[in-house]
């Protein structure tokens, strides 16, 4: 007999499920309610699109599996992506001070714009893959029962009709309508959870300045113990020979779209370095503003009842506050998890229940990374600090404090943050060695620049200068 799925949702998550279905089943059907582009553009059914995202190395190893006989690195690189090692090719102030930078080559993520990877994923999983069909449909609902989810119902060319199915994979990210979609299936009492900073990201694209191509990426971090607003800003090499620079701000901080005021509040983060890198750059963009950034979890696997035949997984399941970087990770991970289930017990009992219980591990990880720290700032929404929370915290900035001059330390925080390892990863014996020993080397009191980078950075102060621009002392 004939297999067929749905997957609900063409971003990143959802062809990363049709690729986990499509060796088990004769058919897989994927459904978004955007017409998808032929290239690597911008759509408007990705509400954080034009901000920057990070495919960490874990999300990496992942796509792999899920993608065989394509080297998936490999592929981005050749599109256009950009490979940073987080040891050597990253300059971040955290809150206990700067990341010293190392020589090895260690804890790779890949960065690129959304329209790339979502383009660049898409046609990588569509390649020599007959099986995967795309269609743009919306679905309007489930079919079935509490006990088995059969297809979904769709509204395609202003008409309703029915999708059967042998498995549905809801992947529709954050605006899914899963718990609702339930409630109609008689499941309800689904816990949720809500913990919103307030942030906002303001994202605006620059062409990279001449000399300046090599450029780590560069990231000033919030600070979630002073009681005051985070602030934050990161500059992200993309493809083209573009710079993606992201400023986020958490209630009461919030960055502004006026162009002018950004390059302001770049130079007025608790170190300057953005902004000077900016000042002077070429804008090739407006300013973008994005309010989609809370974290959110539904606890699905903890629902009193589940039907066979239905999956949730990526932002469907989980969002995170999106300065973490790990939410399609965290997806491609999920994906990897339902490839490796279906595969081996592809109609057995409580397969989809099994499944939904095994994705909340890697979201359990980045959640706990998220939470911990955005539960301190002021005016959170979503519940104070637990007893749980704050010795988080406070063993967290002491490890970050030990990170800014320990290996051992920034090693075991990479680990962690690229999703090559759980959290207890940091409670393993030599982590909790290094937190207790503190720093081997001395604070730094400036970014770890090399000789050429300090060149650059005071090449375009002094062009900034020249031109008028705003450039901090």
């Amino acid at each position: 007999m004939s297999r067929k799925a749905v997957v609900i949702g063409a971003g990143v998550a959802g062809i990363l499920a049709a690729a986990a279905l499509a060796p088990v089943v004769d058919r897989v059907v994927v459904l978004d309610r955007d017409a998808l582009p032929d290239g690597p553009e911008h759509r408007k059914g990705v509400p954080q699109g034009r901000h920057a995202h990070l495919m960490m190395a874990g999300g990496l190893e992942a796509m792999d599996a899920l993608v065989p006989g394509t080297d998936m690195r490999e592929h981005l690189l050749a599109v256009g992506a950009h490979e940073i090692h987080l040891s050597r090719d990253m300059i971040a102030l955290t809150p206990e001070g700067w990341f010293h930078r190392w020589r090895r080559r260690e804890h790779p993520m890949i960065t690129c714009s959304r329209a790339l990877l979502d383009w660049a994923v898409r046609t990588a999983v569509l390649d020599g893959r007959t099986g995967i069909e795309i269609r743009q449909a919306q679905v309007i609902d489930l079919l079935g029962s509490d006990e088995r989810v059969t297809g979904v119902r769709v509204l395609a060319d202003g008409a309703e009709e029915s999708v059967e199915a042998d498995f549905v994979v809801d992947a529709s990210g954050r605006g899914s309508r899963i718990v609702r979609w339930l409630e109609r299936l008689g499941i309800d009492d689904i816990p949720e959870r809500t913990v919103d900073t307030g942030l906002v990201n303001s994202t605006r694209i620059y062409r990279v300045p001449p000399g300046a191509e090599e450029w780590p990426l560069t990231l000033v971090q919030p600070r979630p113990h002073t009681g005051e607003p985070g602030r934050s800003g990161m500059i992200v090499p993309i493809e083209g020979g573009r710079w993606m620079v992201s400023l986020g701000g958490s209630r009461g901080g919030e960055p502004p779209k006026d162009p002018d005021a950004f390059v302001r509040y770049a130079l007025a983060l608790p170190h300057p370095v953005v902004g000077q890198l900016i000042a002077g750059a070429e804008p090739l963009t407006q300013v973008f503003t994005s309010h989609s950034t809370s974290n959110a979890r539904r606890y699905l696997e903890k629902a009193p009842a589940w039907p066979d035949g239905l999956v949730v997984l990526g932002d469907a399941l989980a969002t995170f506050n999106p300065s973490y970087g790990q939410g399609m990770s965290v997806a491609a991970m999920g994906a990897r998890i339902l490839a490796r289930n279906v595969h081996r017990r592809w109609g057995g009992p409580g397969l989809a229940r099994r499944i939904q219980r095994e994705l909340a591990k890697p979201v359990e990880g980045a959640w706990t990374l998220a939470v911990s720290s955005d539960v301190l700032y002021p005016d959170v929404i979503g519940g104070e600090p637990t007893a749980s929370d704050l010795l988080a915290a406070k063993y967290s900035k002491r490890l970050t404090r030990a990170a800014t001059g320990s290996y051992a330390a920034a090693s075991a925080l990479w680990d962690v943050t690229s999703l090559r390892a759980a959290p207890t990863r940091l409670m393993r014996p030599g982590a909790l060695l290094a937190a207790l020993n503190g720093p081997s080397l001395p604070p730094l009191s400036g970014p770890p620049l090399t000789p050429e980078e300090h060149e650059i950075l005071a090449g375009l102060a002094r062009g900034a200068k020249t031109a008028g621009d705003p450039v901090a002392p």
